[in-house]
C-alpha cells in the first residue's frame, strides 16, 4: 500500500504540474480566440501581448484561465485530450474492429514493435558475443572495448540517415534499416553489464574451479554465466528502452508513413500536438510493458537458478 500510495502520489503531482504549465504555454491562444469572440482582453493590442509571458497574460486575464485547456492544437494539450486521443485511437478503434486501421496506434505500434524486437534480438546477441570475447581475450579487451565504448559517443540522429542512405543503396529498406538502427542503440549496454557480470566471481572462486580440474568451456557454463545473469537482466532493461528509441529515430529520416515514429513526424507537419503526444505516451507505455515483461522474466528466471532477484 505504501508503495502504491507513493506512486500514486507522484502521478498526481506530475499531472498537477502538467496541468499548470499548459496555462503559460496557452495562454497566448487563449486571450486571442477570446478577442475574437468579443471578450475585452488585456492589453487590448496584440503586439503588446506578443511581449508578454504566457504567466503575466494570465494574471492580467483570470477570467480566460480556462481557455487554456481544451484547444483544438493546444502547444501544451491538457492531460485528459491526451487520454482521450490515446483511447480514441487504440481502444475505440479496438472496439470498432479497426485495431489495425492505419490510424490506429496499435497498428503503428506493431510497427515499431517489431523493429524494436528485432534489432533487441540483434543487439542482444552481439552485445553478448563481444563480452565473452573480450573477458576471454586480452587483445579484444584492448581493442574491441574502447570502440564500443566510442561507439556511442556519435549522435544517432546524425548516424541513422547515413546508415539508412547506405542500406538503401545495397536494397536493404523497411525493417531491417531501422532493426540495425536499434541494435546500435541496445548492443553497449549489454556490452558492458555482460563484462562486468561475467567478471563477478572472484579469485578464490576461479581458483577453486582450478582445482576442480576445469576447463575455461566449464568455468564459463558453471560459474561466470550463472553469476553473470543479474547484470544481464539489468542491460537487457536498459537495452529494450533504447532499442525503442532506436526504433523510432530510424523512423523519421526515411518519411515513412507507418510507426510510432512517422506518427510523431506526421503531427508536427500538420501542427497536431495532441497526435505527437498521444504517439509519445504509446511509446512509454510500450516500453514499460516491454521492460516488465524482461523483469518477469529475471524473477522466473533467476528463481529457477536459486539466485534472489
Amino acid at each position: 500500500m505504501k508503495s502504491a500510495l507513493s506512486v500514486l502520489t507522484v502521478v498526481a503531482a506530475i499531472i498537477g504540474i502538467w496541468y499548470l504549465a499548459c496555462i503559460p504555454m496557452n495562454m497566448h491562444e487563449a486571450v486571442q480566440q477570446a478577442e475574437r469572440a468579443g471578450a475585452e482582453v488585456t492589453p487590448a493590442k496584440a503586439i503588446d501581448r506578443l511581449q508578454m509571458g504566457g504567466i503575466a497574460l494570465a494574471l492580467k486575464n483570470p477570467g480566460l484561465v480556462g481557455g487554456a485547456f481544451g484547444q483544438e492544437r493546444p502547444r501544451l494539450p491538457s492531460p485528459e485530450q491526451v487520454a482521450a486521443e490515446l483511447w480514441k485511437t487504440t481502444g475505440a478503434m479496438a472496439a470498432n474492429g479497426r485495431a489495425f486501421s492505419k490510424r490506429s496506434l496499435i497498428f503503428h505500434g506493431w510497427i515499431t514493435l517489431s523493429a524494436t524486437l528485432l534489432g533487441f534480438v540483434f543487439g542482444t546477441g552481439l552485445g553478448i558475443l563481444l563480452a565473452v570475447g573480450i573477458v576471454h581475450s586480452r587483445a579484444m579487451d584492448m581493442s574491441v572495448m574502447p570502440w564500443a565504448i566510442a561507439s556511442q559517443t556519435i549522435p544517432i540522429l546524425a548516424l541513422a540517415p547515413m546508415i539508412i542512405v547506405v542500406l538503401n543503396s545495397v536494397g536493404l529498406q523497411g525493417l531491417i534499416p531501422k532493426a540495425i538502427i536499434s541494435a546500435y542503440l541496445s548492443f553497449f549496454p549489454v556490452v558492458v553489464g555482460m563484462v562486468k557480470g561475467l567478471r563477478a566471481p572472484d579469485a578464490m572462486q576461479l581458483d577453486l574451479m582450478r582445482t576442480y580440474n576445469a576447463t575455461r568451456a566449464q568455468t564459463f557454463w558453471k560459474l561466470r554465466l550463472p553469476a553473470s545473469m543479474p547484470y544481464l537482466f539489468a542491460s537487457l532493461k536498459i537495452g529494450i528502452s533504447a532499442s525503442l528509441i532506436g526504433a523510432i529515430v530510424g523512423e523519421l529520416p526515411t518519411g515513412a508513413v507507418r510507426g510510432l515514429g512517422a506518427r510523431m513526424l506526421t503531427g508536427s507537419y500538420y501542427g497536431q500536438t495532441i497526435q505527437i503526444w498521444s504517439a509519445l505516451f504509446a511509446a512509454a507505455i510500450l516500453a514499460a510493458v516491454l521492460v516488465g515483461l524482461i523483469g518477469l522474466i529475471q524473477r522466473l528466471t533467476l528463481k529457477r537458478m536459486g539466485i534472489q532477484a
